[in-house]
């Protein structure tokens, strides 16, 4: 059910925001292990949040809202699930195909719909359930980077480790949406965007708590890497911060198929970048699939509407 038509452009803001951390924060996991490269996000990201919050309370002042018995638990969860969810994503580039790895951890989207149906109740019109096959056909086709590889290729890879970490890293994505999205719904009153930052402030303060833990426990060598690294990581997390806003502003006003099918809108900003910003050609079949990544979104967006 959607709430406030504000969830498009958060929905669109988030993956214009992610698609340009994403090329910084390549900078800083050159030099960090994957945990560290991953505390940066939430570490660095805690100030910003906490800004966040303050400006938007302070902007629109008012009673702070009640939290729901079940509040903390869903942050946890949600916030838990993004982080296995990433280093599931990176073990699968450690496979020998990173292709399919990454073509399969695009189903995020169609395993998003399946489990908020399941366990939420959400239901998509049948334009929508059509945007979001022809939205994961586009980011799977963009995948591959210009090789062949038909349905059947596909189907024949599932059996391989980068293709069953990458599905089970999207698994974990769809599941750090909806639970970002029940958390959300415990918190009183009608501000969806004020739910929306104060269940973001929770989420990366639990976050901070239990990789920074692990890594104390594990890594603790690595930590004072991740403080050397405040100038490049400040970024990061300055951009995590504006783009968590976004994701939870629409996860906490639109469905969450809805709004991921929308977000895969990154792979345009993306392919952008590259090709106006970096100079880098632009294949047929990289065309092919951004026009059928457009046309997953426009084909969601007339389901919702």
């Amino acid at each position: 059910m959607i709430s406030s038509p504000l969830w498009l452009p958060a929905t669109l803001m988030a993956g214009a925001t992610q698609a340009w951390r994403t090329a910084i924060q390549r900078r800083v996991s050159h030099s960090l292990s994957l945990n560290g490269a991953g505390l940066v996000r939430y570490l660095y990201g805690i100030p910003f949040t906490l800004a966040l919050l303050g400006l938007y309370r302070f902007s629109f002042p008012a009673p702070w809202p009640t939290l729901q018995p079940r509040f903390l638990l869903f942050c946890i969860a949600g916030g838990l699930a993004q982080i296995i969810a990433t280093n599931l994503l990176i073990l699968a580039f450690s496979h020998r195909n990173f292709v399919v790895g990454t073509a399969y951890s695009k189903t995020e989207a169609v395993q998003g719909a399946i489990l908020s149906f399941l366990l939420m109740g959400e239901r998509l019109a049948a334009l929508s359930w059509a945007g979001v096959g022809c939205g994961v056909a586009g980011v799977m086709l963009l995948s591959t980077g210009g090789k062949r590889m038909g349905p059947v290729d596909f189907l024949r890879a599932l059996g391989q480790p980068a293709a069953i970490t990458g599905m089970a890293s999207g698994f974990f994505f769809a599941l750090t949406a909806i639970g970002i999205r029940r958390a959300t719904q415990q918190v009183g009153g009608d501000d969806r965007i004020l739910a929306a930052l104060i269940v973001l402030c929770i989420t990366v303060l639990l976050q901070t708590l239990i990789l920074g833990g692990w890594m104390l426990a594990r890594e603790r060598g690595e930590i004072g890497r991740v403080f050397a690294s405040w100038r490049v990581s400040g970024q990061v997390g300055l951009l995590s911060a504006l783009g968590s806003a976004c994701w939870f502003t629409g996860f906490a006003t639109a469905p969450v198929a809805l709004v991921r099918i929308v977000g895969q809108i990154e792979v345009v900003f993306t392919m952008a970048f590259g090709h106006f910003y970096l100079k880098e050609r632009m294949r047929r079949s990289e065309a092919i699939g951004l026009i059928l990544v457009v046309t997953g979104v426009l084909l969601a967006l007339a389901g919702a509407f």
